[in-house]
């Protein structure tokens, strides 16, 4: 009896949180390279600055958050990303990413939801920085 308690305990929180990652977006293989110092990508150069560009499904959103690390987010929204009138843009206060269409709102640190009509996080690329290039890759 023990064993299945502790086997519930363990598989339980699996269960629950395996909605996450189902991600209605669809996984698109990508992995390029910029130079966030070069002039084109001038915008990464500050704590806080973003730059749009292509890829993925629907564009990419990269994001500078300090001197080491980015964020990088498809631009189609879960909630509607089969229309071609839908993509995500950052807010003008910069700390929140808007749809276009059905107005989901989402954490421009994390990817997470805020509001709107979506239950899904937004599309998260992986990033690495070295200092020069930064590499971005699903």
């Amino acid at each position: 009896m023990k064993k299945v308690i502790v086997l519930l305990i363990c598989v339980l929180p699996l269960l629950v949180c395996c909605d996450i990652y189902n991600n209605p977006v669809p996984y698109v293989k990508i992995d390029f390279v910029i130079y966030p110092n070069d002039v084109q990508y001038y915008r990464l150069n500050t704590y806080g600055g973003y730059e749009y560009l292509t890829g993925g499904v629907n564009g990419i959103i990269v994001y500078r958050i300090d001197e080491w690390n980015f964020n990088a987010f498809d631009r189609a929204c879960p909630y509607d990303y089969e229309e071609k009138e839908s993509w995500l843009y950052v807010a003008p206060d910069g700390l929140r990413l808007i749809d276009s269409l059905c107005g989901s709102t989402y954490n421009i640190l994390d990817g997470n939801y805020l509001s709107g009509p979506t239950k899904y996080p937004c599309r998260r690329y992986n990033t690495r920085f070295d200092g020069v290039r930064l590499r971005i890759y699903s």
